[in-house]
């Protein structure tokens, strides 16, 4: 239990839901410096026809903006977890990774 405690306290000191809800999207992808070598991944998995790396790309994107939707900052209020908005994204969760466990595991190309 102690180590848990520590990993807690240890990922809190970090702030990383700050900074990941600090994100500037807009500005991301206008950036040149983002965006160029971004797109020559896409274009290269596009010709080397890695569509199962294309599509594991697309669900992080889909994740990273389901994030920071209004609809996951409201699933905590006053401090407490609310259960009717937690057990969906719960199971969507559970399906996201299982569509990656299938394409990472269960075929090949």
């Amino acid at each position: 239990m102690d180590l848990w405690n520590s990993l807690v306290k240890w990922f809190d000191s970090t702030q990383l839901q700050r900074q990941i809800a600090d994100v500037d999207y807009v500005g991301l992808f206008t950036n040149p410096w983002f965006i160029v070598p971004f797109g020559a991944l896409l274009l290269w998995f596009i010709y080397k026809q890695k569509w199962r790396d294309l599509i594991i790309i697309a669900i992080f994107v889909a994740v990273w903006y389901v994030s920071g939707t209004p609809y996951m900052q409201s699933l905590i209020v006053g401090g407490e977890i609310r259960i009717e908005k937690l057990l969906p994204v719960i199971f969507g969760a559970a399906a996201t990774l299982g569509v990656v466990i299938y394409l990472l595991f269960g075929r090949s190309d």
